[in-house]
């Protein structure tokens, strides 16, 4: 995904509105797009505090900023910024975030984020996207480069089989019918939500766009029983979807990256199991809520 997001910004920048600003990460796989646009391409060093603060400035004088870095310090390093520079000025930046969650495990603690789009949804009229795969990262930067307000794109290094680049609509992927239990899927989890019901009477349905939430197509599927799986905290949309079923009964499973600091390291691939959002972790999961 990362890849995809270099080679589409290079694209995006031959609107003289864009600029990119980073902090060190990602430098070198930009410096094709700095020799041709090097008033355009900004590396602060390593300042993520700085850097939002910059996109603010650039924002503030009509230019449309990109800001790249690890999740970690771009949202919770730089939040005070985020929601000063730029929610406070009313003022949008598009913010592309990489290793969200546990995709560096390998580096530790500081480079884990999983608080990040509970984060960005304390501002107020954020977009936020989690594209499930690597094709659907051009059309999301095109979107919402192209737009005002602001807008995270959260890149991963975990990715479904098949791509869904169309809009962030809620989609069935799987029908299960009339009364099924609904699991709605965010971004790169998928395909374990897929596999953990393959046998199991749950509609599934994709979204790569969690914020704004299609709380319209939530309540044309929705039945009794809820489950909502994301990438990061669990339990970030949990929310919005009780706000847009307060008028019905209903249940709802929040799964995702859980509270307890594991203090462990690890590949992607253990977190995930840790986490439970691996298939056989979401089938126990599943069951357990069906009962």
């Amino acid at each position: 995904m990362r890849d995809a997001f270099v080679t589409s910004t290079e694209e995006v920048l031959a609107d003289p509105r864009t600029t990119v600003v980073l902090a060190d990460i990602s430098a070198a796989a930009f410096e094709p797009a700095a020799a041709r646009y090097p008033n355009r391409v900004i590396n602060v060093g390593i300042r993520e505090q700085l850097m939002v603060g910059v996109a603010g400035g650039l924002a503030l004088t009509g230019q449309r900023p990109i800001v790249h870095s690890y999740a970690p310090f771009l949202v919770e390093r730089a939040y005070e910024q985020i929601k000063l520079d730029l929610d406070h000025q009313g003022v949008g930046a598009v913010l592309v975030g990489i290793g969200g969650s546990y995709d560096r495990a390998e580096a530790g603690r500081t480079h884990l984020g999983p608080a990040d789009v509970a984060l960005i949804d304390t501002l107020h009229g954020w977009t936020v996207h989690v594209p499930g795969h690597p094709d659907e990262v051009r059309p999301l930067l095109r979107d919402v480069v192209c737009g005002q307000d602001s807008a995270y794109l959260r890149l991963s290094i975990r990715a479904n089989a098949r791509a869904y680049p169309e809009a962030g609509d809620l989609r069935v992927v799987r029908d299960a019918g009339p009364g099924a239990a609904l699991l709605v899927a965010v971004g790169p989890v998928l395909d374990a939500a897929l596999a953990a019901t393959a046998d199991r009477a749950v509609t599934v349905a994709y979204t790569h766009r969690p914020r704004p939430f299609d709380t319209a197509g939530l309540r044309a599927l929705a039945g009794t029983e809820v489950m909502v799986v994301e990438p990061y905290l669990a339990g970030t949309s949990a929310r919005v979807v009780s706000e847009a079923l307060a008028d019905r009964p209903h249940r709802l499973l929040s799964l995702g990256v859980g509270r307890e600091d594991l203090r462990r390291y690890g590949s992607a691939e253990d977190h995930e199991r840790w986490h439970g959002l691996d298939a056989a972790g979401l089938r126990r999961s599943v069951d357990a809520f069906l009962g």
